[in-house]
C-alpha cells in the first residue's frame, strides 16, 4: 500500500520478504536501532502497545504465520508505513492522524502482513539488497524524499511498487486477516478513500504533483478488482464482534501533528533540527534566523559584535575532522586548531588568520561529525566587539550542541490533535479560525476528518481539529 504525503509526494516504502534464517542481525532490526538512536520511535508507550496489540491481533487469525513480528510507531510525520524482511513493520504517525477508526489502522497493517505472507519480496529477490537500503533511513530520518538511493534495485523497487497483481494479492490476505479478526475488510477500500481525497488536495489546492506508486498508481475509487479482492472476505466475518482493542479516539487525542522542526524551528535561543537530529543552543538574546541551507546568528548589538553561521557539508569517507577542513574545505589560513570530543562527536575547532587591514578582528570556525552528517561553524566578530567574550560563545555553541531527544519533539513539534463533538452549525471554515494550521487550515481539517473537499462536521460527530 502506497501513502502519499499531505503537503508533497513521498513514496510509501513497502518492502516484505521472508526470514532466511541468518544468525546477523536483520535490516528491521538494525533500522530499529538507528530510529531508536535518533530519537524516531514515537515515545508514546500507548501507541506502540496499540499497533503491536493490532498487529499480534491479526496474526493470531493467521494459520500460516511462521516468524516473530515487530511492530513500531515512527515519530515522522509523512503519511507512510512500511516493513522489512526480518517483519519489523514501521507506520508513522503522519499516517495514523488522517485515518479515522481502529480498522482503518488495521487495514494498513492488514494489508504490510499480507505482503509478508505472500512473500513478495523473495519472489523479487530482494532480501539481500533491502540490507543495503541506506538511502530508505536517510528520508525517513530527514523526511527528505529526494535522499532515496534508486541505484539500488530494492529501493529502487519499493519505490515503483511491487505491481498491481501483488498489491492487489496482499489486499487480499490483508482483508483475510481483518475478516476473521473481526474487522470489516472494506476498510482497506476506507483507507484508498482517503489517499485519493489526498491526491485531490495535491492538485486542487497545493499545486503539487502527487505520484502514487504501487497499487494505487492507477486505481479510481471504485476499482472492481479492488472491490472484489476484499470484499468476499465479508463471508468470513465471525458470528460475534468483539469490541475494539482500545479507543481509538482517545488516543488519537493528543497525537503529534506535522514536523515544525523537520527543516529547523527556533524556540528562544535554542534551534532544534528534526531532519539531523540535532540541538544548537546559541548565545541569549542573539538574533537567530533559519534558512533552507543554514542557521545564522548575531549579536543583540549587531554583527560586529559577533555572528555564527551552522551548515550542513556532505560527508567525505575516511577523512577526520581536521582533515575535512584541510582536504575538503581546502583551508590554508589556520593558525590554531586542536582535535576533540564534543558530546561523543568528533570535532575540530580552530582559530583562521586575519588581515590586518580586516574589518575581522577574530574568526573561528568548527567541525563537527554528528553521525553521517557534518555540521560546518563559522564564527567572526569584527573590531567593536568583545573578542575574548565572543571566543567564549563560540566554544559554548559548539560544547552545547547534542542529539534531538524525545522531549525535544515535545518541545518543537507543538501542534497536537485535538479531538471535539460536532456542535450544530459548526463548519470546518470557523474550526480553521482557531487552529494552529497556517498553510491551508480548512481544507487540511476536511482531509484529517474524511471531508474533503466540500464535507462539513454533523452535530454529534468527533472532529479532529489542529492545536
Amino acid at each position: 500500500m502506497r501513502f502519499p504525503n499531505l503537503f508533497r509526494s513521498v513514496v510509501l516504502l513497502t518492502v516484505f520478504t521472508s526470514w532466511l534464517g541468518s544468525a546477523y542481525a536483520g535490516p528491521g532490526a538494525k533500522m530499529y536501532d538507528e530510529f531508536e538512536e535518533n530519537g524516531q520511535i514515537y515515545p508514546d508507550s500507548a501507541w506502540q502497545e496499540y499497533v503491536g496489540e493490532l498487529g499480534e491481533k491479526l496474526l493470531d487469525v493467521s494459520s500460516h504465520r511462521g516468524k516473530k513480528y515487530h511492530f513500531y510507531v515512527l515519530d515522522n510525520s509523512q503519511i507512510n508505513a512500511f516493513a522489512t524482511p526480518d517483519a519489523y513493520i514501521f507506520v508513522n504517525r503522519g499516517l495514523i492522524a488522517f485515518l479515522s477508526s481502529e480498522e482503518q489502522l488495521a487495514a494498513v497493517i492488514g494489508h504490510e502482513i499480507g505482503h509478508v505472507l505472500a512473500r513478495h519480496s523473495r519472489k523479487r529477490r530482494l532480501g539481500e539488497l533491502f540490507g543495503k537500503s541506506s538511502g530508505l533511513v536517510a528520508a525517513v530520518l530527514t523526511g527528505r524524499g529526494e535522499l532515496y538511493d534508486l541505484s539500488n534495485a530494492a529501493t529502487a523497487t519499493v519505490v515503483s511498487g511491487y505491481g498491481r497483481d501483488m498489491e492487489l494479492e496482499a489486499d487480499r490476505l490483508g482483508g483475510e486477516l481483518l475478516a476473521r479478526a473481526g474487522y470489516n475488510p472494506l476498510a482497506i477500500i476506507d483507507v484508498v478513500q482517503v489517499l485519493k481525497d489526498q491526491e485531490l488536495f495535491s492538485k486542487q489546492v497545493a499545486n503539487r504533483p502527487s505520484n502514487y506508486h504501487g497499487l494505487f498508481a492507477s486505481h479510481p475509487k471504485n476499482d472492481r478488482r479492488l472491490y472484489d479482492a476484499v470484499a468476499y472476505a465479508q463471508s468470513l466475518l465471525p458470528e460475534e464482534v468483539g469490541p475494539p482493542t482500545r479507543d481509538f479516539w482517545q488516543l488519537i487525542d493528543g497525537l503529534t501533528f506535522g514536523d515544525e522542526a523537520v527543516s529547523g524551528v527556533i524556540k528562544d535561543n535554542i534551534y532544534y533540527h528534526g531532519g539531523l537530529r540535532v540541538v544548537v543552543a546559541f548565545p541569549e538574546n542573539w538574533q537567530i534566523k533559519n534558512s533552507q541551507n543554514s542557521v545564522s546568528a548575531k549579536s543583540s548589538k549587531g554583527e560586529s559584535h559577533g555572528s555564527i553561521t551552522m551548515a550542513r557539508h556532505e560527508p567525505v569517507k575516511r577523512k577526520s575532522p581536521k582533515k575535512y577542513v584541510t582536504d575538503v574545505l581546502k583551508r590554508d589560513d589556520v593558525k590554531d586548531g586542536e582535535s576533540l570530543e564534543i558530546n561523543g562527536f568528533d570535532a575540530y575547532v580552530a582559530e583562521l588568520e586575519v588581515q590586518d587591514d580586516s574589518k575581522t578582528s577574530l574568526a573561528l570556525i568548527g567541525v563537527i561529525y554528528r553521525g553521517k552528517h557534518v555540521l560546518y561553524f563559522k564564527g567572526e566578530v569584527g573590531p567593536e566587539g568583545d573578542s575574548e567574550l565572543f571566543r567564549e560563545n563560540f566554544h559554548k555553541t559548539l560544547a552545547d550542541l547534542r542529539s534531538f531527544t524525545a522531549n525535544d519533539t515535545k518541545v518543537a513539534n507543538s501542534r497536537r490533535v485535538e479531538v471535539l463533538v460536532a456542535k450544530p452549525g459548526d463548519t470546518y471554515a470557523e474550526l480553521a479560525d482557531r487552529s494552529s494550521l497556517r498553510t491551508y487550515p480548512e481544507e487540511t481539517l476536511r482531509l484529517l476528518n474524511g471531508g474533503y473537499p466540500n464535507g462539513e462536521p454533523r452535530a454529534g460527530d468527533f472532529v479532529k481539529v489542529i492545536k
